[in-house]
């Protein structure tokens, strides 16, 4: 099974469902990578410093900045803004360095960033694939590559196929000429054998149906899948042998009642309680059959399936040391060696599924 942390893979684009973590999930990506001694930058797109809350630091700007130093390595982020990149283009490539801040200072920079999406998506895709490309050397060219990783904290599943695929459609209309080339050169960065679109998600009916739809529509545009991260998994607390039946409701309200009062669990009105106790029980049974249907379905899709730990900092687990426990878990799960299989169909381990 393929190892997420690999040193061939040097673009890692993380997409999800809104509200899956994608962010959290790409930070982990960062630390995990950088623990093996690799020097790596994350990278945003959407304004909306999300890096910078994890990490629980000054907002990124648009030069790369220390987050996490290991023994010989190191994260580094930088947020993308589509208004800078554009100045910088103009810079770079027609020497309208005055010229650009001029528009910018009369609203025409945000306006054309505003009014066309599509020219918003190949400069901040812009900004990727120079990062990839870029070298340690002053000229060009000169010396090893800048960093070993580029992983970016990508737009929702949504919207991804069309965020990574734009340039192929700028290539397309522009058929020659050096918008062509330049349009072309970054389409094959995002369709290299050195590049994996990871995509994070719930056990939740909803997440998983939109994992599998982009897996399928990033698939037919040629775009290189990497793995499905699945994110916040819980525990089961219920035995196997049991599961089915405790989810059918047959549950034992005498022996729980039974089992409070040898506990000395404090309260009144115990049988209340024993009933309250084994609903849940039922309930959380009932659950966990749900998710096996979906982690089913995420194992048609054909790719790694890592399950990542719910994190005690809530929900969305926007903490700094939440980032290190699931790069924890992305890194247990990268050094485990695959169970063998008899159906073909991955089997579930610890953080392995």
């Amino acid at each position: 099974m393929p190892d997420l942390l690999a040193a061939r893979v040097r673009l890692h684009v993380v997409t999800g469902k809104g509200g899956t973590g994608k962010t959290t999930v790409a930070a982990a990506l960062g630390v995990a990578l950088a623990r093996r001694g690799r020097r790596v930058l994350l990278v945003e797109v959407e304004e909306r410093q999300g890096i910078a809350r994890v990490f629980d630091t000054a907002p990124l700007g648009y030069e790369a900045r220390s987050l996490v130093r290991v023994p010989g390595g190191e994260l580094l982020g930088l947020s993308v803004e589509a208004k800078a990149a554009l100045l910088e283009y103009l810079e770079v490539f027609y020497r309208l360095g005055r010229a650009g801040r001029a528009l910018d200072r009369i609203g025409a920079v945000d306006f054309a960033t505003t009014i066309a999406p599509g020219l918003r998506d190949v400069l901040l895709t812009g900004k990727v694939y120079d990062a990839v490309r870029l070298k340690r050397g002053r000229r060009r060219g000169d010396g090893p590559y800048a960093y070993d990783h580029v992983v970016v904290d990508a737009p929702p599943t949504g919207r991804i196929g069309r965020f990574l695929n734009v340039n192929a459609d700028v290539a397309e209309l522009a058929r020659m000429g050096p918008v062509h080339s330049q349009a072309a050169a970054m389409t094959e960065v995002f369709r290299a054998s050195a590049t994996a679109v990871h995509l994070v998600t719930l056990l939740e009916d909803m997440p998983v149906q939109e994992t599998v739809d982009a897996a399928t529509e990033l698939r037919g545009l040629g775009l290189p899948l990497g793995g499905l991260l699945v994110n916040q998994v819980r525990p089961t607390l219920v035995d196997a042998d049991r599961l089915a039946d405790v989810a059918a409701g047959h549950v034992d309200v005498a022996a729980l009642r039974t089992g409070l009062q040898e506990a000395g669990v404090p309260g009144r009105r115990p049988k209340v309680r024993a009933e309250a106790l084994a609903q849940q029980a039922v309930e959380h049974a009932q659950r966990v059959q749900r998710e096996a249907s979906l982690r089913g379905r995420l194992h048609e899709v054909g790719l790694p399936v890592v399950e990542l730990p719910q994190l005690h900092g809530g929900r969305d687990g926007l903490h700094h040391g939440g980032v290190h426990e699931l790069a924890d878990a992305l890194t247990a799960w990268a050094t485990t060696p695959a169970p063998p299989t008899t159906s073909g169909a991955p089997q579930a381990t610890a953080g392995r599924a």
